[in-house]
C-alpha cells in the first residue's frame, strides 16, 4: 500500500511538472510580426508585373491574377471609367427692374 501511494504521489508530480512546462514551453513561442503593408489582398498592378518578371506570357499573368484574385489572395482591378463631364451651368435669367 504505501509502495501505490508513492507511485501516486510521483506521477501527480510529474503531471504538475509536464504541465507547467508545456504552458512555459507554448508561452515562449514568438510569432514574427509582418508589416503592415506587406499582408495580403496585394494590388492587382503588383501581381501583373510579379508575373511578367517571371516571364508569364500577358495572357497566362491575367488568368494567374485572375484566379489569385477568386481566393482572395489579390485586389481586384479598378476598372477605369470616364469621369462624366460635369454640365455646364445654366445662366441665370435676368430680371428687370
Amino acid at each position: 500500500m504505501r509502495w501505490t501511494t508513492l507511485m501516486m504521489a510521483a506521477a501527480m508530480v510529474f503531471g504538475a511538472v509536464a504541465t507547467t512546462t508545456a504552458t512555459t514551453a507554448t508561452a515562449a513561442v514568438r510569432v514574427r510580426a509582418v508589416p503592415a503593408g506587406d499582408q495580403p489582398p496585394y494590388p492587382y498592378a503588383d501581381c501583373l508585373a510579379a508575373a511578367k518578371k517571371n516571364h508569364e506570357t500577358a495572357d497566362h499573368a491575367k488568368w494567374h491574377c485572375d484566379e489569385l484574385v477568386k481566393k482572395g489572395w489579390i485586389k481586384p482591378p479598378q476598372t477605369q471609367t470616364k469621369a462624366k463631364a460635369k454640365p455646364k451651368p445654366k445662366p441665370k435669367a435676368k430680371t428687370k427692374k
